[in-house]
């Protein structure tokens, strides 16, 4: 699903993806693409962030209440790193600044459904045990629904934020890198800089830690990346 206000960004996105062999929905403002989301649940949405209406970071809070399983891309004309920022705490897994090139969103559409999906490639290739429920401190997690609790009472996670605290939990105590967390995670090497790792681990702390200054199961392995401890 396309929600974009720009007429020729809107229609471009449309053909391309066409070509791609994609089947697209394509919407011209917030409240048009909100209402069109909720007939026909997408795989995917790619999401302006100025629009009439309804702008894309208020779409995308509805969105993540609906279906916080459902990838959202945005897009951005602002350069700034507290916008992009901004667009990833509401709950987008990835941004594009304008103008962008069509190769590299094709890449990343690709990495974000298949980092969507409920089976991991890498953890059928390594012989991993697919991890389905996760519980630890007061906090239970289902990745299948990908539903989440703390306190027994429901936890706004991303897309994103399942796959990054799955992939970590399921190398209990073993750190991983911010490169490996990009590759595998992420699923491409030109996400912008290992800072977007540190980004989405402090959020997630900030959801899931009793203390998120003092965490105790999101750890910082220092000169080398993170680690997960039940």
């Amino acid at each position: 699903m396309v929600i974009e206000d720009e007429e020729i960004v809107r229609v471009g996105l449309q053909d391309n993806l066409s070509m791609e062999g994609y089947e697209v929905v394509s919407c011209e403002n917030g409240r048009e693409g909100l209402e069109a989301f909720n007939a026909d649940t997408p795989d995917l949405v790619i999401l302006d962030v100025m629009m009439p209406e309804m702008d894309g970071l208020e779409v995308c809070r509805h969105i993540r209440g609906l279906k916080p399983q459902i990838p959202i891309m945005m897009l951005t004309a602002k350069c700034s790193e507290i916008d992009k920022v901004l667009g990833l705490e509401i709950g987008a897994d990835d941004y594009l600044t304008k103008p962008f090139g069509m190769r590299e969103l094709f890449a990343r559409i690709k990495a974000l459904l298949r980092r969507s999906s409920n089976v991991s490639e890498s953890s059928e290739t390594a012989g991993e045990v697919e991890i389905e429920e996760l519980s630890f401190g007061n906090v239970h997690i289902d990745f299948k629904s990908y539903r989440a609790q703390k306190d027994s009472q429901d936890l706004s996670l991303s897309a994103k934020e399942f796959e990054l605290l799955k992939y970590l939990s399921s190398r209990p105590d073993i750190p991983v890198s911010r490169n490996q967390l990009l590759d595998e995670v992420w699923g491409y090497n030109s996400y912008p800089t290992t800072r977007t790792v540190d980004n989405f681990i402090a959020r997630l702390r900030n959801k899931v830690e009793e203390v998120p200054n003092k965490p105790k199961h999101i750890l910082t392995v220092h000169g080398v990346g993170y680690k997960f401890l039940p």
